[in-house]
């Protein structure tokens, strides 16, 4: 693989997710951002969160992904697809066997490329555990929601809250990668 392949591929493996760029901001003119995501059997998923501006999507290539939507929960299998509208608190997990192989599309692309990459470089560096395990990666996650909100909020736990331990972070020095 070239180094502009290895570029576009985010490795969370110990949180149990694999992804490849394979539509970036740039590629897009930033219309959408789009990766393929591989989900690990037991994948607990991220907090029930929110995007204010921009609608998500998930469609399933191989295996089975339970996906919340407004409270709603539902499975979708291979050629299944979701669309969570802007402001729809919404999650997902893989509790199943089996992996899941999805695209997923963030629309308008806003800063989520930025978003992600930055997450990707606190895993890397060993300051962010997903999910968050000890105080330094609650305050870690909560300053790069807190510093992307106009792409992601959190909804449980409340922004509020996440709020409050980025303000502690910042206070204690944190800070998070460019």
């Amino acid at each position: 693989m070239t180094s502009k392949g290895q570029d576009r591929i985010l490795d969370f493996a110990a949180a149990g997710m694999w992804w490849e760029i394979t539509k970036s901001t740039a590629d897009t003119g930033g219309e959408f951002f789009e990766a393929t995501n591989i989900v690990a059997p037991g994948f607990a998923g991220p907090p029930l969160h929110i995007h204010p501006h921009a609608e998500e999507s998930y469609h399933v290539l191989e295996g089975t992904l339970d996906v919340c939507v407004g409270g709603e929960w539902r499975q979708l299998g291979p050629g299944d697809s979701a669309t969570v509208p802007a402001g729809t608190a919404h999650t997902l997990k893989n509790p199943h066997p089996g992996e899941v192989r999805l695209h997923n599309v963030h629309k308008p692309a806003l800063a989520f490329e930025r978003f992600f990459r930055r997450m990707h470089a606190l895993v890397v560096d060993g300051k962010l555990t997903l999910p968050p395990k000890n105080f330094g990666s609650l305050v870690h996650i909560s300053m790069l929601f807190v510093e992307h909100e106009n792409e992601i909020k959190s909804a449980k736990p409340p922004h509020a809250v996440m709020r409050a331990l980025a303000f502690i972070g910042r206070l204690l020095g944190y800070k998070l990668p460019s």
